[in-house]
């Protein structure tokens, strides 16, 4: 059995999947990139900044299945340009406690959805 989670607060999906499914007791959160979608605005002014986008992003998704960033188990990161690895890991770090953080990998990658330059996506676990 799944269900599927969705926040309006969070970027509404724009091909065939949903922005969350929950099976059991796990949430699986589709990619998130850093758009706002109140304004339906991409985020990209700086590294940081769309950084923060992400995460409060996939922080809508989970408030939505009724988690936190503390439920995060899993998150993959993909990146365009590794360059920007420790200022996205700076923001990324802010959301996590140092002893509970998730599993995660970062990866670069030749491009994201939109042009980005960051996408997350997670796995939580009530």
């Amino acid at each position: 059995m799944k269900t599927i989670i969705h926040n309006p607060n969070a970027p509404a999906p724009v091909g065939p999947y949903n922005q969350a499914i929950l099976a059991g007791d796990t949430l699986y959160v589709s990619g998130q990139i850093a758009i706002r979608q109140a304004e339906g605005t991409i985020i990209m002014d700086t590294i940081e900044n769309e950084t923060h986008q992400v995460m409060k992003n996939l922080g809508y998704i989970l408030e939505a299945a009724g988690m936190n960033y503390e439920n995060v188990v899993k998150c993959s990161v993909f990146v365009k340009d590794m360059e920007m690895y420790g200022r996205i890991n700076a923001v990324y770090a802010g959301y996590f406690n140092d002893d509970t953080a998730p599993a995660r990998e970062l990866v670069q990658v030749s491009n994201l959805p939109k042009y980005v330059n960051v996408e997350i996506s997670c796995i939580a676990v009530k």
